[in-house]
C-alpha cells in the first residue's frame, strides 16, 4: 500500500482543491518535486511525471505569455496519468487550460498561499519523513540525557524491567516491545512507538502498565534519534567480555551503523544504572573525552619508562 497519497498532502498543508478531484486517491513515489519550467516552454523530453509539480510565479508569469494554442498543449501534457498533484503557491489564479485538462486525465490541482521556497521546502521534509525506509525491532527505545539508546536482547531478559528502572530515575521512554524505525537522512535513524502500544510498558507478572498515566507527561517521548544499541545478554562464563572498552561493535539497520555495547546480564548487576552510565560515556566519547584511549596510553607510558624493551 502506498504510504503517502494526494489526499494526505491536502490535509496535512489545508490547500485548496481547485480541480481534478478524482485524483486526489493517487499515490506519492518519490519525495523529489518538480517546477515545470522547460516543461512549460515545450520541452518534454525528461519531465519526472511521477512528481508532485510546483507551479510559481516563474512559471505561471511564463506561461501567460504563450498563445492559447500553446496553453491547452502544454497543461495537457503537463496532467500526465501517473502526477500525483499540480500545486500553484501565491494563491495564484489557476488558468482555465489547467483546469478543464486537470478534469480530463483526473490529476489534482491545489492552491496554496506559501510562497514557493517555503512551500518546496515544506513538502520535502514532510515527503522525505513519510516515504523514509522503514523497519521494525524487537527492543526498547529510551531516551537517556539526550541519547537516544536502543535496548535490544532475548524475550525475558529484562529490558522492559531495565527502562522502568530508567524512568523512575527520570529518563524518557519511547517505545517498549516493538521500536518502529525510519531512515529519515543518510546516518539518521528515528525511531517511535506503533500507535496500538505507545506510552505502553509490559512487565512480566505485573502486565501492561501506562508509563504517561503513572509518571506523567514528562516520563515519555513521541520519537527519538537512535544513536546507541545495548545488546543486553546472558551471563556466558566461557565468553571474554570487553573489560576496557576500546573496541567498538557496529550494529546496521537499514543503511546505517550505530554504536552496539554488549552487557552481561546476571543477578546483583544493576542494568540500569550501567545502561545509564554506557549512555554519559558515549556522550563523552562524542565529545572526545576517551577514558578507556587515555588509561590504555598512561599504562603504555609507565610501562615504557620501567622497561622500554616490552614496547
Amino acid at each position: 500500500m502506498a504510504k503517502v497519497r494526494t489526499k494526505d498532502l491536502l490535509e496535512k498543508f489545508n490547500f485548496e482543491l481547485v480541480s481534478g478531484e478524482d485524483g486526489i486517491h493517487r499515490p506519492i513515489v518519490t519525495s523529489d518535486l518538480s517546477r515545470p519550467g522547460l516543461e512549460l516552454a515545450g520541452f518534454f523530453d525528461y519531465y519526472p511525471a511521477e512528481r508532485v509539480q510546483l507551479l510559481g510565479m516563474t512559471e505561471m508569469t511564463f506561461f501567460s505569455k504563450l498563445h492559447p494554442e500553446e496553453k491547452e498543449s502544454r497543461m495537457e501534457r503537463l496532467c500526465h496519468d501517473t502526477t500525483p498533484a499540480i500545486i500553484l503557491s501565491r494563491g495564484q489564479d489557476v488558468p482555465e487550460q489547467l483546469i478543464e485538462a486537470s478534469e480530463r486525465n483526473a490529476v489534482p490541482v491545489m492552491r496554496s498561499n506559501m510562497t514557493t521556497t517555503r512551500l518546496s521546502s515544506r513538502l520535502t521534509n514532510y515527503l522525505e519523513g513519510m516515504l523514509a525506509p522503514t523497519t521494525a525491532v524487537h527492543g526498547v527505545l529510551v531516551d537517556i540525557y539526550g541519547v537516544g539508546v536502543l535496548i535490544t536482547g532475548q524475550s525475558g531478559v529484562g529490558k522492559s524491567e531495565t527502562a522502568l528502572e530508567l524512568v523512575k530515575r527520570g529518563h524518557r521512554l519511547v517505545a517498549d516491545d516493538c521500536v518502529e524505525i525510519r531512515q529519515e537522512d543518510e546516518d539518521v535513524l528515528v525511531g517511535s512507538a506503533p500507535e496500538l502500544i505507545e506510552h505502553l510498558l509490559e512487565i512480566r507478572g505485573l502486565g501492561i502498565i501506562n508509563v504517561m498515566t503513572l509518571f506523567g507527561t514528562g516520563a515519555i517521548r513521541g520519537h527519538k534519534r537512535i544513536t546507541l544499541n545495548i545488546h543486553l545478554e546472558n551471563w556466558d562464563p566461557k565468553k571474554q567480555y570487553d573489560r576496557l572498552g576500546i573496541e567498538e561493535d557496529k550494529l546496521k539497520i537499514i543503511d546505517t551503523d550505530i554504536t552496539k555495547i554488549t552487557l552481561p546480564v546476571r543477578p546483583g548487576r544493576n542494568l540500569a544504572v550501567i545502561v545509564e552510565v554506557a549512555a554519559m560515556n558515549f556522550r563523552l566519547k562524542r565529545l572526545g573525552i576517551n577514558t578507556a584511549k587515555e588509561f590504555t596510553n598512561k599504562l603504555a607510558n609507565v610501562i615504557s619508562e620501567k622497561d622500554p624493551d616490552l614496547l
